[in-house]
């Protein structure tokens, strides 16, 4: 008897695996990326900012936010080795930008595509890296940055909310993506410049970063249908609308069923976006303390953590204690696969018994050597890190349908708004202990 060849269909199980660690894998490159350029173009200002002041320029090795300083400062009179002016001064003017764009942006965000906003995003990174690489002057420096910082904190709440039409693993991709690109940022920059590379030719090498960025967004992710790519949701739920009053011409029923519809899919009206911000307060305060208490230690306290007799130098040092922070951060963000910590506030509580610690340490220098606070950092970025993506896997996970993606763009500015905190109170604290 004769037989007919057949086709075997595709395995679905297999094609949705697939299509998971495409999406996966998507995210964590847009998490690098978006926290890449960031972190690699703060350091590399810096040692421009340098140059146009005819200062030593040795090249930074920091990790993000930070300032890199000269090694044995022998001008500077106090106990402390301090820099003129505090590390906070950079991460002010890196993370203002960042928090006007979460406390507003996400109340009419909704009309900007996803598609739209991932290449404005890409362009204003771009940007940040050409202004920074050819700048001339300390004000064009400034606005590199701000075009890193505008790029950076629209991408975050973009694409967390762009999760919520994924698979809710896609933001243990994410979280761990930028926890990555701190350490990433840190050792590739360093290693460029190490090596020989000026900073102006780093900086026009890592126009390969918002590239990435694009392709991994439009060729990587496989999207629902559901994603608004190029029409905004409000177009959507107009086209919805409309269609559906033309197949309800006749019934009253139905019509009276359509509306009430419309009040539970359409778009969130600002009373309604209101109350979802009071009910993520209890996520926002607790995730703003973290970070408060974390940015406090790192733009605070870290350069005044200095050991003389120890075998590294102040500059050393200190890269070493960003480097460890960056590791923590890196592993905890990319823990949400194995442990899931709902009561982040126990978090926050550690997190500023670390700061409380660190801070007496400064000022009675009770440590006896690096090594402890090299642990103390690294613990550190451990639990800010953890704090991030459990803040947002449980606001993902207790937030209904409709209000899900405002949730998560709101909630973002948690951590902005606790470093801009941090910044600020780090000027005070950073001008008492070097005045001594």
């Amino acid at each position: 008897m004769e037989q007919t060849a057949t086709s075997v269909p595709a395995d679905p199980e297999t094609n949705g695996r697939s299509t998971r660690w495409r999406n996966w894998s998507g995210f964590w490159l847009l998490g690098l990326c978006n926290n890449f350029a960031y972190v690699v173009m703060l350091s590399a200002a810096h040692d421009i900012l340098k140059k146009q002041s005819s200062e030593n320029n040795t090249a930074s090795a920091s990790a993000s936010l930070t300032v890199d300083f000269q090694s044995g400062n022998s001008s500077n009179s106090s106990r402390y080795d301090c820099n003129p002016v505090s590390t906070a001064a950079v991460l002010l003017a890196d993370i203002l930008p960042t928090l006007v764009i979460k406390l507003f942006a996400p109340f009419v965000i909704h009309k900007m595509p996803y598609g739209v906003r991932v290449l404005f995003c890409a362009v204003m990174a771009a940007t940040s890296f050409l202004l920074v690489s050819f700048s001339s002057a300390v004000l064009m420096s400034i606005l590199g940055v701000i075009f890193a910082s505008v790029s950076s904190g629209l991408g975050e709440l973009s694409f967390l909310s762009l999760t919520v039409f994924f698979s809710r693993d896609v933001l243990g991709g994410w979280g761990s993506g930028t926890g990555g690109a701190g350490v990433a940022g840190a050792f590739i920059y360093s290693g460029l410049t190490q090596v020989g590379v000026s900073p102006q030719i780093t900086l026009l090498i890592m126009l390969v970063v918002p590239v990435a960025m694009v392709i991994s967004y439009f060729f990587l992710l496989d999207p629902p249908p559901s994603v608004p790519q190029w029409r905004s949701r409000e177009t959507e739920y107009a086209a919805v609308g409309s269609e559906e009053d033309e197949q309800l011409i006749d019934g009253s029923e139905e019509e009276e069923k359509s509306t009430t519809e419309e009040r539970t899919t359409g778009p969130l009206t600002f009373t309604e976006k209101l109350h979802v911000i009071r009910g993520l307060l209890k996520f926002v305060f607790p995730l703003g303390l973290v970070y408060f208490a974390e940015y406090f230690i790192n733009q605070g306290l870290m350069e005044l953590l200095y050991f003389p007799d120890f075998f590294l130098s102040h500059a050393e040092q200190y890269r070493w204690y960003q480097t460890l922070y960056q590791v923590g951060v890196l592993v905890s963000r990319s823990s949400l696969c194995c442990v899931k910590i709902r009561k982040v506030w126990t978090l926050s509580l550690l997190q500023v018994v670390n700061a409380v610690l660190l801070l007496f340490a400064v000022k009675y220098q009770f440590l006896p050597s690096a090594w402890f606070v090299f642990v103390i950092v690294l613990y550190e970025g451990l639990l800010g890190g953890a704090a991030y993506v459990n803040t947002f896997y449980f606001i993902r996970e207790e937030t209904e349908d409709r209000q899900r993606e405002f949730a998560m763009a709101a909630a973002s500015v948690g951590d902005s708004l606790g470093i801009a905190l941090a910044g600020l109170a780090a000027f005070p604290v950073h001008r008492y202990f070097c005045s001594l």
